[in-house]
């Protein structure tokens, strides 16, 4: 859940069923016709260095080491496009190439990603640039509308996209769009080419589908606004996974002060087929918020170390007496070896089963920064000199003259053998 938006759409009910990975050849050949033109961006060359690192690879995590941080200014704009509400961004190792995803709902300009620069090593963060911004099409080749004009036309789908993965394979790109069900649309998984064209999509499951009882008395499916909030490749490009924010209606409440929850994570391969669904406990929201004001914990991204391990980010918001939101952001390592496969669970209110296991590897508030946002989004980025692996978070400011986008860069030092 973001605070300080206005909900907006996301997904059209019937989406069209994956041909998916299959289609990867299309979102090559396409790629391919692109490198051969002269591009209008800033190109992005791939250093002949190791410190890039290599898709693929398996690693480890131990501790993280804070390195710097980084903003962009809230009134930001790169060719006409205000840059915010960024809340996804992810690193491809082999052009040496970031993307980060706008959830704006194409109120301000179309939905889309940017690509960008980011300058650090061991020592400082020096450096964010935005060198490209890329419009994200519909299966029909046109710009995803905005909720006004959805309501006029009654055509096309209103996204609100939230994760962007770069495919270890194919170097397309995969996002998420979290649906509404004020619009019955349906939250989605869509794959694109490096131009923003649509390539081809995922299924969802069907217990994330809306439905309710006639009389409205029983739901079902995804909560408004909590729920494809994260997903994640396997080093190899094997399996493709997702995280809902938080727990279906059917499978209990959200998370209290008092209580936490469940969430599902979803594992696919590479036809689409639906492999296996996991319950992940969501902490209860870590303080109290002010009388009569909100407050909130969901997994705002996933991360996968391998294909059993992942970096799970929590984030909470709690809205103080005065109005004014703290957030409290901590990083998990999950690990789906010991869980129940939960996928033909109707609920998981009534029923027994294993979650995930998890470990707090940082809990970002002990940093003391100045401001620590609405952070949303999490990459691993190039090696460092001294041989470990970088890792980058990022804030969405939901275009709020309050918040700040942030990117936070941090060592990951490798596990003790």
């Amino acid at each position: 859940m973001k605070f300080g938006k206005i909900l907006s759409a996301s997904v059209v009910a019937g989406l069209l069923a994956a041909a998916p990975f299959a289609a990867a050849t299309a979102a090559d050949q396409a790629d391919n016709k692109e490198k051969a033109q002269p591009h209008q961006e800033r190109q992005w060359q791939a250093s002949k260095s190791s410190r890039h690192g290599k898709s693929g690879e398996q690693r480890s995590v131990g501790q993280l080491t804070f390195i710097g941080e980084q903003r962009i200014p809230n009134d930001e704009k790169f060719k006409d496009t205000l840059v915010g509400g960024l809340s996804g961004i992810d690193y491809d190792p082999k052009t040496d190439r970031w993307v980060m995803i706008s959830d704006d709902r194409s109120d301000n300009n179309p939905a889309r990603f940017y690509t960008g620069e980011l300058n650090y090593d061991t020592k400082d963060f020096y450096s964010v640039h935005i060198t490209g911004v890329t419009e994200f099409k519909q299966p029909d080749g046109t710009a995803y509308p905005n909720k006004k004009q959805y309501t006029e036309t009654k055509t096309g789908v209103v996204s609100d996209l939230e994760s962007i993965r770069f495919d270890p394979k194919t170097r397309s790109i995969w996002y998420t769009s979290e649906g509404d069900r004020s619009l019955a649309f349906d939250p989605f998984v869509r794959q694109a080419n490096k131009k923003g064209d649509y390539v081809s999509s995922f299924p969802i499951p069907e217990a994330f589908k809306m439905s309710e009882s006639s009389d409205g008395s029983m739901k079902k499916g995804f909560r408004n606004n909590i729920t494809l909030e994260g997903s994640s490749f396997s080093p190899d490009g094997k399996y493709y996974f997702t995280a809902m924010e938080a727990s279906l209606y059917q499978d209990g409440d959200i998370s209290t002060a008092d209580s936490g929850s469940y969430a599902r994570m979803t594992k696919y391969d590479r036809s689409g087929a639906i492999l296996a669904e996991y319950a992940y406990r969501v902490d209860a929201i870590p303080a109290k918020p002010g009388e009569g004001k909100n407050a909130d914990n969901g997994v705002s991204e996933m991360l996968a170390i391998n294909d059993h391990q992942f970096l799970m980010l929590e984030r909470a918001g709690v809205q103080a007496s005065d109005g004014q939101y703290a957030n409290y952001i901590r990083i998990y390592e999950v690990d789906t070896d010991q869980a129940t496969n939960v996928k033909d669970f109707d609920s998981l209110k009534s029923s027994e089963f294993t979650p995930v296991s998890k470990k707090l590897v940082l809990d970002l508030n002990t940093l003391h920064l100045p401001k620590l946002d609405n952070v949303e989004g999490i990459s691993w980025g190039p090696k460092l000199k001294n041989g470990h692996d970088s890792l980058v978070l990022i804030s969405d400011n939901n275009f709020n003259s309050s918040q700040v986008t942030q990117f936070l860069a941090f060592d990951v030092s490798p596990a003790a053998k």
